[in-house]
């Protein structure tokens, strides 16, 4: 069977929005550059508030990272609440412990509310340890979300395999409220919910120059003109130099997936059973999920755009013969990949580099749960909330040192995270 290079998501999605190129001249109160999950849902809560705001994609709406995600709503970081308020400050973090508590609810609320047709399924987040060390770890990480108040229990031995169904882990953390989506869908469905609220949406429109004149922002969008009081950039991974310096203040690192044939009933007793999500403690994490179809979606880290590059597609392959060995010759369909920004902190970070600009970027592998927190405090930052009371400090923008040539660097990332998870494994034990 030929794998397909295609994006899986593009073959199930809901339709598209029904947007075209901008070729005129346009004024509003808030342009968001960035047709992903961030800014759609900024998108949309502006519009809701009444409002006028434009979103411009240099591509499509949901091309770049949010219609290639593995599409899981994993809801806690992977630092305790006690690290993210000496890492944010204290109001900051508990801020964010509080919203990450309810994030992933939220989600799943927005989806009923907005009536978007996602595939949203709240099944569970299985969160496994592939080593005796990693064990040591999770157990500290589920214990202080669980004393915050997140719905978190820990599973060992045959428990493991009942919920996941791998002979891979023998202990894991189970999150109750994660889930996983169609990322397109859920990013097209935002789009249109904004855009029945008043949001004018562009695609094919490049934004190639920005700058202030008599007080407002004025931004050579493709064909035409937008000049608007605030501007919001919610690029991402996919960030250019249109802003100066933003682009160094994450690694672009990349997800690479994969899309089996449609399970068996039997088989889906034995793989997944339930629908949870999975993922697990490895730097080149592995993390698996259902489409509606029943195929399954395994992924882990990639070197870059291209999935085949320094052996990404075979790491996928024996990736998904260690965790479901009884289905490791299942034929695969399609094979694709997606750029991730990853900060230093693995925590997204919201900048204001000028008077009336906003931007939110960073989701370091937690983007269903989270961009969606980061579009709602966005709109909030613009229609008037504090930035005390926002779950994320407004920082300034500050570049990785060394970020040239540590980006040279990154597709060796997954093969140098692949042999040191192998040495771990060797070490410490499953």
């Amino acid at each position: 069977m030929t794998v397909k290079d295609e994006i899986h998501w593009t073959t199930t999605a809901q339709s598209a929005p029904d947007v075209e190129p901008l070729k005129t001249s346009l004024s509003v109160d808030v342009l968001v550059v960035g047709g992903g999950l961030t800014g759609c849902r900024t998108a949309l809560g502006l519009a809701e508030a009444g409002v006028s705001v434009a979103l411009v994609d240099g591509k499509n709406i949901g091309w770049g990272a949010s219609g290639r995600s593995g599409g899981q709503c994993n809801p806690i970081w992977r630092k305790t609440p006690a690290e993210l308020g000496r890492i944010l400050g204290a109001r900051h973090g508990d801020n964010l412990v509080r919203t990450t508590l309810t994030a992933a609810d939220d989600l799943f609320s927005d989806i009923r509310t907005y009536q978007v047709d996602c595939d949203a399924v709240q099944a569970g987040w299985v969160q496994a340890a592939h080593t005796r060390r990693a064990v040591k770890t999770m157990r500290a990480l589920g214990k202080a979300w669980s004393d915050a108040g997140a719905d978190i229990t820990e599973m060992e031995g045959t428990e493991v395999y009942d919920a996941s169904g791998s002979t891979a882990y023998k202990w894991a953390l189970r999150h109750k409220a994660g889930g996983h989506v169609h990322p397109l869908s859920l990013t097209r469905g935002y789009a249109k919910a904004a855009i029945a609220r008043g949001a004018q949406m562009f695609r094919d429109t490049p934004v190639t120059r920005l700058e202030r004149l008599d007080g407002k922002w004025r931004a050579k969008a493709g064909a035409g003109e937008i000049t608007a009081e605030n501007v919001v950039l919610t690029t991402n991974a996919y960030t250019d130099d249109l802003w100066p310096d933003l682009k160094k203040t994450f690694h672009p690192l990349v997800s690479i997936s994969i899309a089996t044939t449609p399970l068996s009933e039997d088989q889906r007793r034995t793989v997944l059973p339930g629908s949870v999500t999975l993922s697990d403690s490895r730097l080149a994490i592995y993390y698996a999920r259902y489409d509606r179809d029943g195929r399954l979606i395994f992924g882990c880290v990639g070197s870059n755009d291209n999935v085949d590059t320094l052996g990404g597609y075979g790491r996928l392959r024996r990736g998904l013969k260690t965790v479901f060995p009884q289905i490791a010759d299942i034929p695969v369909e399609r094979k694709w990949a997606g750029r991730i920004a990853v900060t230093p902190e693995m925590m997204p970070h919201m900048h204001e580099p000028a008077p009336g600009v906003l931007a939110g970027i960073g989701f370091s592998g937690r983007g269903i749960a989270m961009t969606s927190v980061m579009g709602r405090a966005l709109s909030s930052k613009l229609l008037g909330t504090s930035g005390d009371d926002l779950p994320f400090p407004v920082l300034p923008i500050s570049p990785i040192p060394m970020h040239g040539i540590t980006r040279r660097l990154i597709p060796l990332a997954a093969p140098a995270m692949t042999l040191k998870d192998r040495f771990d494994t060797v070490t410490n034990g499953a």
